[in-house]
């Protein structure tokens, strides 16, 4: 099937309790690994690229490849672009293929960020294209996008209904106390904040630095609102370390499909199980009917 938006899908998994897992790929296999572990699931799919991916490889060519699998598949997929700060770029992956983006102005005040989602907001819409925006500020790293601990904010509940309000974007990112990367502690997630904010906020809330994140914990905000989850730095790992394991066994191999095929099953296995911490197993048939 075609590729779509993810905004029905994102609003019947928080109407229904659960999360997608939305998973960030920056090569063919790691495209294929995360299709086949949703297909072979009845999962639904989020695939989502970076700036530095988009940059790296072309928003056309991430854009054809994922038409492509989501052809060759029974479940949605959604294409995302991830945490872009520049509207020029998101309207080149909107015109490319892509059905879902992110506007991330989350630096600045919180008129300014206002004023650059509802600039997005307009053009995506009309494309039936689906709009995420961050309100407060995830700390770690995202691509060229630093925010140290001492900067990260938390996502105030009254301004996310406000900025919901005045924005009509159909998802939201709220700092909660989750970062990008491996965490090198237990998260401090704020979860009477999940609740609060989704007590005010009706659409879809996201969950940015899923790796890592402990499995109660996960469960734990799924059941508060979160119907998005962000994995990144996690499935790299699992992605080099298999390519690493190889290299390690025979330094000479250079034949690259000796050592992507068991990059490509690692990462299967570790995006199946994170569909089965968001609760998303199976729920492709509640999305497609069939």
């Amino acid at each position: 099937m075609p590729l779509v938006s993810s905004t029905p899908m994102l609003q019947e998994a928080r109407a229904n309790g659960y999360c997608i897992g939305a998973f960030n790929v920056h090569t063919l296999e790691m495209l294929q690994a995360v299709v086949e572990a949703a297909e072979e699931t009845q999962s639904p799919l989020i695939i989502q690229s970076t700036v530095g991916t988009v940059k790296h490889l072309g928003p056309e060519y991430i854009a054809a490849a994922a038409t492509v699998a989501s052809n060759l598949s029974s479940v949605p997929i959604a294409l995302h672009l991830d945490h872009c700060t520049d509207f020029d770029l998101i309207v080149r992956c909107i015109r490319a293929g892509y059905t879902s983006v992110m506007i991330d102005a989350s630096k600045f005040p919180f008129e300014e960020n206002v004023r650059q989602t509802l600039k997005v907001v307009e053009v995506a819409k009309a494309a039936g294209v689906n709009i995420e925006a961050e309100l407060g500020k995830v700390g770690g790293v995202e691509d060229d996008i630093v925010v140290a601990e001492h900067e990260a904010l938390m996502a105030d509940p009254d301004e996310c209904a406000k900025f919901v309000e005045l924005t009509g974007v159909p998802t939201l990112a709220p700092a909660i106390g989750t970062a990008h990367g491996i965490y090198k502690g237990e998260p401090k997630i704020d979860f009477d904040r999940i609740k609060r904010i989704a007590d005010k906020v009706d659409v879809p809330l996201v969950l940015h630095g899923g790796s890592g994140i402990p499995e109660e914990q996960v469960k734990r905000c799924v059941s508060l609102g979160m119907a998005k989850m962000n994995v990144a730095t996690e499935l790299r790992i699992v992605f080099s370390d298999a390519i690493k394991a190889v290299f390690a066994a025979n330094p000479e191999e250079n034949d690259p499909r000796s050592y992507m095929v068991p990059a490509k099953k690692a990462l299967k296995e570790a995006a199946i199980e994170k569909m089965r911490l968001c609760g998303c197993i199976g729920k492709a048939r509640d999305l497609t009917g069939r």
